[in-house]
């Protein structure tokens, strides 16, 4: 039998890369990356969570479930944060693309419809990062609707409805939108993140028993340690499939966006910008002629959400006047 095997990396921490190998019945291999891979891997995020990568197993007996990474597989897509350089890496830059996972295949946005109040303006930057890095499926989950109610949930959340978000209401205490969470999971590597206090593990703990309990435990245990880069490790789930609870993008600063793009990510806003007088020029801010600001005060674009496109404007700006400096 060769050994050379194609796997998935689920973990990784301190250099070191846990690959699951599905011919081998999910087996799981602790692994280093191979010489020129790990020069690379000095300045860049060259393999992280959900990476497709070639491994060569130990032929040592006594280094069973040993092996190095030899290649990684180009990405479909990538979940990522700006986070500010250290040491090597960036190659000089003031700030540098740290990959939270790969070719992750949807992300579920969970926020409580009370105690806590829902952070909007979290929500809108977790929306803009997923659309950003192309993730195919975004699912704002809205738990704790029993403590107001269907129709006033509905109400709250009403203008991402309306742009086309799957909104999915749940309840651990009525047992609401459990089936349909389970089969939005089913075989999919998800992300599964949101503010703290939401309910995250006990609906994980509705969808497989104690799941809660395990996403919180490999979360942990990868950020223990200072040489830690990641905090999002993938657990397998019964029924098929991985969940990753990502809290390192709570505290997200987007990568690699510059500002005059930022509109095209909000989905209410893009659909007005060609009408703008000054179209892709304008900011949305004092310009006349703005189809946007128009569209604020008709009411067709959310005020909140209009506000939290300034603000991440200005931030963007601001990061951008840094480089240079």
């Amino acid at each position: 039998m060769s050994n050379v095997r194609h796997g998935m990396i689920v973990r990784e921490q301190s250099g070191f890369y846990w690959v699951e190998v599905p011919s081998e019945a999910n087996k799981v291999y602790r692994c280093r990356l191979r010489g020129k891979l790990m020069e690379t891997a000095q300045t860049a995020d060259i393999a992280a969570i959900g990476d497709q990568v070639e491994l060569l197993v130990s032929e040592n007996e006594d280094l069973d479930h040993i092996g190095t990474i030899t290649h990684v597989h180009e990405r479909q897509h990538v979940l990522s944060r700006s986070v500010r350089t250290s040491g090597l890496r960036g190659g000089g830059s003031p700030e540098r693309q740290q990959i939270i996972i790969a070719n992750v295949s949807q992300a579920l946005f969970v926020f409580a419809i009370s105690q806590p109040t829902p952070d909007y303006m979290m929500l809108d930057r977790l929306l803009v990062t997923g659309e950003r890095a192309k993730i195919p499926n975004l699912t704002i989950v809205v738990n704790k609707v029993d403590l107001v109610g269907n129709n006033e949930a509905q109400a709250r959340f009403a203008p991402y409805i309306q742009m086309g978000y799957p909104v999915l209401f749940t309840s651990t205490v009525e047992d609401e939108g459990i089936a349909t969470l389970k089969t939005i999971l089913k075989d999919s590597i998800s992300v599964f993140t949101g503010p703290s206090g939401v309910g995250k593990s006990s609906l994980l703990n509705r969808i497989q028993p104690d799941l809660g309990r395990a996403v919180k435990a490999v979360s942990q245990s990868s950020q223990e340690g200072v040489h830690t880069t990641r905090d999002s490790v993938l657990v397998r789930l019964e029924e098929g499939g991985y969940i990753a609870d990502t809290p390192g993008i709570r505290q997200l600063s987007i990568w690699d966006m510059e500002p005059e793009e930022l509109d095209g990510y909000f989905l209410d806003i893009a659909e007005q910008v060609p009408n703008c007088h000054f179209n892709r020029s304008c900011k949305h801010y004092k310009e006349p002629g703005c189809a946007v600001r128009e569209a604020v005060l008709a009411g067709q674009i959310d005020k909140r959400r209009y506000k939290h496109y300034l603000i991440m404007r200005k931030e963007l700006e601001e990061q951008l006047v840094a480089t240079y400096d």
